[in-house]
């Protein structure tokens, strides 16, 4: 699986991002987390590094359509059904390119900072792996559903400054996914996708972690700037145009991903 791949971990996460393939995207960046802890790979924080490739690599389906285009389709049918676990799928796909954008693209941080993000890159393509293999129990595949890229929008809008991505990805956008989680786990339960549901368990589970190392990251920038967490997210939201925080909110899961007393005081304020 590693032959033709770097041995060098950023190069190695920019040439998982470029790869079309999502087969072999998934199970090339769980290669290579393995590899990293057999130390089969170096690694290198200071190399500015580019690309002449097409990031992030995505294969011709699904077709890519603006949120508002995307279908909607009853969970009492079970192509509905399919159709959201297709969405649900397609979130993790952008969430390996995401973790994978975030190890290559930033240079001159801690060590620790490309392990944590390595990580998240495997546990979002196991993530992905699960719901793709659910898909196909169904009579499906991914790419047989339209699917929008609100996600790595924000990835792109942030490239420049590694405090935006930290506050607007991982603390915004996939903060999102904790608050969503439990309905969502409850509507595929009550329409008898009891497979799904447990695989929404792990993905929340996991996702707590995600956001805490995106929490863990802000705020480690914040402090090296000289920085104040709470008044900065704010104006970063705004510049960025951010979406609007809406509840309800999974409290304690948040809590859990770091978030400070502060923050969720200001979040259960919100209509």
């Amino acid at each position: 699986m590693l032959f033709d791949v770097p041995k060098e971990l950023r190069l190695a996460a920019l040439h998982w991002l470029a790869e079309t393939d999502h087969v072999l995207k998934s199970a090339g960046v769980i290669a290579l987390a393995q590899a990293w802890k057999k130390d089969e790979i170096i690694l290198e924080t200071d190399a500015p590094l580019t690309t002449l490739r097409l990031i992030p690599g995505h294969p011709l389906l699904p077709e890519l359509v603006s949120y508002l285009e995307v279908p909607r389709r009853s969970m009492h049918t079970e192509e509905g059904r399919a159709a959201l676990i297709h969405a649900l799928t397609h979130i993790e796909f952008n969430a390996i390119n995401l973790a994978l954008d975030a190890i290559w693209r930033f240079p001159k941080m801690p060590r620790e900072y490309y392990i944590d993000w390595l990580k998240v890159a495997a546990e979002e393509a196991r993530h992905f792996s699960l719901l793709s293999a659910h898909l196909g129990t169904k009579g499906y595949a991914y790419g047989d559903f339209a699917a929008h890229n609100g996600l790595w929008e924000m990835v792109e809008k942030t490239t420049g400054d590694i405090l935006a991505r930290m506050a607007l990805v991982p603390r915004t956008m996939e903060a999102r996914g904790l608050d969503a989680s439990p309905p969502l786990r409850a509507k595929l339960a009550q329409a008898g996708e009891i497979a799904a549901a447990k695989i929404i368990d792990i993905i929340l589970a996991d996702e707590i972690g995600h956001v805490l190392i995106g929490n863990r990251w802000y705020n480690w920038v914040c402090e090296t700037r000289g920085l104040e967490p709470v008044s900065t997210y704010a104006s970063l939201a705004e510049i960025y145009k951010a979406p609007t925080l809406r509840g309800p909110f999974n409290i304690e899961a948040r809590r859990a991903a770091g978030f400070s007393e502060g923050e969720l005081i200001a979040l259960m304020a919100v209509k």
